[in-house]
């Protein structure tokens, strides 16, 4: 058949063209139809798989000790709730080669070779490796969704088998788990820094002992601050005192020049004698000179004669009262100047007091030179006692801090050793009864299978065929006409209207 001018029909094919194909190749269907069921039925009968399952529940049960320089770490309050990373995590951890080795050495999986006749001079570690890989082909290991759980399925032909599988990857998952999750040496470390540090404490407080008693302090920075105190009072004092002295100077220089400004003796009685008789009777006129002014300012003006005249009277009485009382008869008498007696005193008591004010500043000052040197020594004392007492804290606080950790940790080793860990077994897997299919679905599967495999064979079965079969095939891949057709058989002639060979 040439190859030049070959092109497939574009129309699509009709029913009754496909029918025509899978008549033409009924040996191809039905042998692989037949071969197909056959291996459904062997499968059901030799090879059904059982499914074991397993759940794991991953929690925060409780959290591991934090190597911190902290007595009481934080508690991570965003980190309660376990991430999609933490789950997944676990999920790897189920699937790590390590823990497939040992399920596989101890379930002996690596025995249970088909094919170990062909591999009888392998060595058990390959054998061992062989099976992990092929374990974790059949090993389905996924996170339920929106939950904490991890489940957990193996699919086997022996059920009680599928059931050890899973329940050894269990106990080695839980070890693992623990393994990974316990840093190693943690006990041992806290051990040891808690010997150092206890060491470290020792020294201190031998050094804050020491210092106390080679410079007779006990608290010193208290003993500072009080002799701080009584500085400050006794300076306040020194300058109250200063401040009263020069006061009592002024006073006694004051005093010193009233003493020899005020006489000593002054006038203490003054005696004046005048003539009542004549003082009424210059009264009496005054006052009927005054009553005839207003009688006369009633009817004339004030520049009347007659007004004038009693003004100027009353004037002359006024002058006449005047002058009877300004020289009355003296009677003086004298006696000792009190103001210069009170100076006098006074004098005589400023300058004692000077005198003694003189003297107490004296005392004050030294007094304040002495609590000056004190507090600068103090000073320096509770400088360097501070930092001793800092020392010593800081060794108590990290020696109480390993104490703390070194309890925790043991705590920790304890519960691990008991198998308190952060995850469970929430579902214990159990050898399944029945297996992973039904017999009715992996028949109607395989029979689904075999219809399908068998049309798809029988078409490419035909579509590999290069022989015409219609006329219409000749002219449509040839493009020559064709005169004549002879059928191949009488009976295929009835059944196939159009199947003829080209002569």
């Amino acid at each position: 058949m040439p190859d030049e001018g070959f092109i497939r029909p574009s129309a699509p094919p009709t029913l009754r063209e496909l029918a025509m194909v899978l008549f033409r190749q009924r040996g191809v269907l039905v042998g692989v139809f037949s071969l197909v069921v056959a291996g459904t039925i062997l499968y059901m009968m030799v090879g059904n798989q059982y499914q074991a399952r397993m759940k794991i529940l991953v929690r925060r049960g409780r959290v591991d000790a934090p190597v911190t320089a902290q007595e009481n770490a934080p508690v991570d309050l965003a980190r309660m709730a376990l991430t999609d990373e933490e789950l997944n995590s676990e999920v790897e951890l189920l699937q790590d080669d390590d823990v497939l080795r040992k399920v596989v050495e101890s379930t002996g999986l690596a025995n249970q070779d088909w094919l170990h006749f062909l591999r009888a001079h392998q060595d058990p570690p390959a054998r061992i490796e062989r099976a992990s890989r092929r374990l974790a082909t059949r090993l389905q290991v996924e996170p339920v969704k929106k939950t904490n759980l991890i489940s957990v399925s193996y699919s086997s032909t022996d059920p009680a088998q599928a059931a050890k599988v899973l329940r050894t990857l269990g106990n080695v998952y839980l070890e693992k788990h623990a393994e990974v999750h316990r840093p190693e040496g943690e006990s041992h470390f806290f051990a040891q820094q808690l010997g150092d540090s206890q060491s470290q404490l020792e020294v201190a407080r031998n050094s804050l002992l020491l210092f106390n008693q080679t410079h007779h302090v006990v608290m010193a920075a208290q003993q500072r601050d009080l002799t701080l105190a009584r500085l400050s009072e006794s300076d306040a004092s020194y300058r109250q005192t200063i401040v009263d002295l020069e006061e009592t100077k002024t006073r006694v220089h004051e005093l010193e020049r009233q003493v020899a400004t005020l006489p000593e003796r002054t006038t203490t009685q003054v005696r004046t004698a005048d003539n009542p008789e004549l003082l009424k009777a210059l009264k009496s006129s005054l006052l009927d000179l005054q009553l005839k002014r207003t009688q006369l300012l009633d009817k004339f003006e004030p520049t009347h004669r007659l007004v004038q005249e009693v003004e100027q009277q009353i004037s002359q009485a006024k002058a006449a009262i005047d002058g009877e009382t300004l020289s009355p008869v003296r009677d003086e008498t004298t006696d000792k100047n009190p103001n210069f007696e009170w100076a006098k005193t006074e004098l005589q008591q400023d300058q004692v007091r000077l005198r003694g004010l003189e003297e107490r500043a004296s005392a004050l000052n030294r007094e304040v030179v002495a609590y000056r040197e004190m507090a600068q020594q103090l000073s320096n004392a509770a400088s360097t006692q501070d930092d001793l007492i800092e020392t010593k804290k800081a060794a108590q606080q990290n020696y109480l801090l390993y104490v703390k950790k070194l309890e925790e940790a043991r705590i920790d080793d304890a519960m691990d050793e008991r198998g308190i860990v952060n995850v469970a077994i929430a579902e214990h897997p159990v050898a399944p009864a029945l297996p992973a299919w039904s017999a009715w679905a992996l028949l109607s599967v395989g029979l689904l299978g075999a219809v399908v495999s068998g049309t798809a064979a029988a078409f490419a079965a035909d579509y590999l065929d290069p022989a015409f079969r219609t006329p219409q095939d000749v002219q449509l891949y040839l493009r020559v006409p064709v005169l004549a057709s002879l059928p191949r058989k009488t009976s295929a002639a009835k059944r196939l209207s159009h199947g003829a060979g080209v002569s």
